[in-house]
């Protein structure tokens, strides 16, 4: 704890209203020495005239021995006004358990310090805090915390065996709902690309456990609303580290050896890296638990030990960023390492007073180290920060060290700390550029996290031109699409390719030296997944519009149209309704209906947008369904002429199998292709079933019955190896060219004409050939005579 302290000629000052003294926590002043004489400033406000100078020829600050050669130790002191307090409000938190500091993955600010107390900062505790407390209403009973971690924009807290949601921007608490048994700890990951459904799903993926127990008696908790509410967890397997996705749910990681309960440290950026930590035991996986390794312990030159497990020392904090980790340890020593795929080791950096009971570290920047502790004020709840900011580089290039130089004098790319997507049967070019020291040849190590799903090609050649100073300037290539398509590994090796992956490429330099902690390894997210400028439209290039059949300015004015009763089915069952159905006709989503002849077999034109730039026309499966239920339609092909070995799936079965209804429930995650003789398909019962996919291998196309009218149809891509987005549109058609259906039907009014005609022949043949006809002809003749006569007369 830095502090004046009074038996060295302290300044001391009196609270306003007590009389008792208190000291006067100091920060050196520019060009002052932590060891010699300083000036002690204590900021006041604007409404107190308080001038104190601090003459202190024989103070000096207090300050360990380690400390003062690796940093300049200086006291956050803030919002001291006499006459404003702030109190603590409710049941203060504490954590039994050493000390922990957990910082927000995404944003840098936010951190919460674990210990005798716990601190929530906003500012990465650049202000003095008060406690964090819980309300009293919450009625936790003992405010321990076990376990923390930060979920988008909550703190999620385990306190006495339950979870609890703070939302600290809004100030507001929530206990988690779900979790029917006492748990201990809390653990997630994180991913800072807003706007990425895979990383709203990493961000959102939350479990809760009882550490310490049997595996087989433990309940696990998941979440996937980000903490909000859990649900049971079930595993099948047991052992060291087990896996819930192919491919590597068919195997165990290695096994490791370890003594005494572990605390696991997720590394941020999402490279795979794991560290599991105790006292006496210091764990590293580069591969997400596969393979765990000891980590090296240097002191110079010198190897101390292969493993800190045999060294007699205790573990008091570590703390980790993407590419570094720092240990700091109760025998007063602080070490310094860098995360590596091919082997880790850590270095000490000074050895002296750097320990406090109540210390952390924290990475505040690339290369620069705090060591934290909280001060208590007796005059105020608040607490202030000392912090021991350490420039790790600075440290390595002293000469007791003995380090060596990095190999490297650049390694560079403007593409680096960005998301990109390979969708679908796309692929990634990337380019980075190296720079070794005169000299020196590195090597280029370029890893991807998840080779299960994301395969690489790369390639180094020197540039034409070399630096001024004589430097050879290297370009390094990597072309990156998914591993099914390179075609060099074996199906139990790669991930299910329907499924969408998340997998980070890191380039880097193998067996590099600890010095180069300014020039750090070159990562980026690559997400195999959905690209979400991708977009599918259907052509227009004949409308009922541009043919005069309807007028665009009348269907912009609320136009409605009407469809039978007879033609729908609002439940998609192909059933005719009990009344006619009003449609208001949405111009500004639809445009003017694409115009279609009824007696014309017709399937739509799918173009393949993305941003605003054409790529293709759509050969993939699809299926349609029109909005209102209008069934006046089929369709040209059969299961049996669509060559199905499997009965193939329709809109019937998949309204009633699907949780959702209507024209959203079929899409690429529930299509089974009824060619896929590995599929759970009946076998082929019904040949002559209306095949009702579009698209892929077949020509199959869309009879309309004798109807003129609106079509409103819904459009959605199933083919799960055409994209991993769910591509689907809504369009409208107008079906003209049907005459109207005749009352008769055509069968009755062939046998009336037939009938008649026949009568015609017989009556015919009954005045001119009988008897009886001839006297029919003399009386209609008599009656034409004496009809004249009248007309005359």
């Amino acid at each position: 704890m830095l502090r004046i302290q009074a038996a060295q000629g302290a300044a001391m000052c009196a609270c306003p209203g007590t009389g008792a003294p208190r000291p006067v926590y100091a920060r050196p002043a520019c060009g002052a020495s932590a060891r010699g004489g300083c000036r002690a400033v204590v900021a006041v406000s604007s409404e107190m005239l308080v001038l104190m100078l601090v003459v202190a020829a024989t103070a000096r600050l207090w300050a360990p021995v380690g400390a003062s050669q690796l940093c300049r130790i200086r006291t956050v002191r803030t919002g001291k006004v006499f006459n404003v307090i702030q109190q603590v409000q409710g049941d203060v938190l504490y954590f039994q358990s050493g000390t922990r500091l957990i910082k927000h993955a995404c944003d840098k600010n936010i951190a919460l310090y674990l210990g005798k107390h716990v601190f929530l900062t906003r500012d990465n505790f650049e202000s003095s805090l008060l406690p964090l407390a819980i309300p009293t209403s919450m009625t936790v009973g003992v405010p321990e915390v076990t376990s923390a971690h930060f979920a988008n924009a909550f703190l999620l807290l385990v306190v006495n065996g339950k979870v609890y949601t703070y939302a600290y921007k809004e100030d507001v608490w929530q206990i988690a709902t779900g979790i029917q048994h006492p748990v201990s700890h809390i653990s997630g990951d994180n991913c800072c690309f807003v706007g990425n459904t895979f990383c709203t799903e990493i961000n959102n993926s939350i479990f809760a456990y009882s550490r310490g127990e049997q595996v087989s008696q433990t309940t696990i908790y998941s979440s996937e609303n980000g903490g909000i509410s859990f649900t049971n967890f079930t595993f099948k397997n047991q052992g060291v580290f087990v896996y819930s996705e192919q491919p590597l749910d068919r195997n165990l990681g290695l096994a490791f050896n370890y003594d005494t309960t572990l605390d696991v440290f997720l590394c941020p950026g999402l490279r795979g890296f794991l560290i599991l930590w105790s006292e006496k035991t210091l764990l590293v996986s580069p591969n997400s638990g596969q393979l765990f390794r000891t980590v090296q312990v240097h002191k110079g030159s010198q190897v101390l030990s292969t493993s800190i497990s045999k060294l007699n020392i205790s573990i008091h904090s570590i703390t980790a960023n993407e590419h570094t980790l720092a240990v700091l340890t109760k025998e007063d020593a602080l070490y310094f390492g860098s995360l590596e795929f091919l082997s880790n080791s850590i270095i000490q950096l000074a050895e002296g007073s750097v320990w406090f009971p109540e210390a952390v570290l924290m990475f505040s920047g690339v290369g620069m180290l705090d060591i934290l502790t909280p001060l208590p004020d007796a005059a105020f709840p608040t607490f202030d920060l000392q912090k021991c900011p350490i420039n790790i580089q600075a440290i390595l290039m002293g000469p007791g060290l003995q380090v060596k130089q990095c190999k490297i004098e650049l390694l560079e790319s403007r593409l680096e700390s960005e998301m990109y997507t390979i969708d679908m049967n796309s692929k990634l070019n990337l380019s980075f550029t190296l720079i070794p020291r005169l000299g020196m040849s590195p090597i280029p190590l370029v890893m991807v996290s998840n080779p299960y799903s994301l395969g690489l090609q790369a390639s180094i050649y020197e540039e034409a031109d070399n630096t001024f100073d004589g430097n050879i300037v290297y370009k390094l290539d990597i072309d990156l699409k998914q591993q099914h398509h390179w075609g060099r590994a074996s199906p139990n090796f790669t991930s299910s390719i329907k499924r969408p992956t998340i997998s980070t490429l890191t380039v880097d330099i193998a067996n590099r030296e600890i010095s180069c902690v300014d020039m750090k390894p070159l990562s980026m997210l690559i997400s195999v997944g959905c690209d979400l400028e991708k977009k599918i439209v259907v052509q227009n290039k004949i409308s009922a519009c541009s043919k005069g059949i309807l007028d665009p300015v009348e269907l912009q004015k609320n136009y409605s149209y009407v469809i039978e009763k007879e033609s729908y089915d609002s439940s998609y069952q192909g059933q005719r309704s009990d009344e006619d159905l009003v449609v208001q006709y949405s111009y500004k989503d639809l445009g003017c209906p694409r115009l279609v002849y009824y007696d014309t077999p017709w399937k739509p034109v799918i173009e393949l947008w993305r941003k605003s730039d054409f790529q293709e026309i759509v050969s993939a499966e699809y299926v349609l369904l029109e909005v209102n239920g209008v069934f006046t339609y089929s369709y040209a092909m059969t299961a049996g002429s669509a060559s199905c070995i499997n009965q193939p799936q329709n809109w019937t079965s998949i309204l009633e199998t699907s949780s959702k209804k209507g024209p959203f429930s079929w899409n690429r995650e529930n299509y089974i292709s009824c060619r896929d003789s590995s599929s759970n398909l009946t076998a082929l019962e019904w040949p002559d079933a209306q095949y009702q996919v579009l698209g892929g291998l077949t020509d199959n196309e869309i009879i309309f019955d004798q109807r003129n009218g609106f079509y409103i149809f819904h459009l959605s891509i199933v083919d799960p190896y055409y994209s991993y987005c769910q591509l689907e549109t809504t369009f409208s058609i107008y079906v003209y060219g049907a005459y109207p259906r005749r009352a008769i039907p055509p069968e009755a009014a062939i046998v009336l004409l037939v009938s008649g005609l026949l009568l015609a022949v017989w009556l015919a043949y009954l005045v001119l050939h009988t008897e009886e006809g001839h006297r029919c002809q003399q009386c209609c003749a008599s009656l034409c005579c004496c009809g004249c006569a009248r007309a005359r007369h």
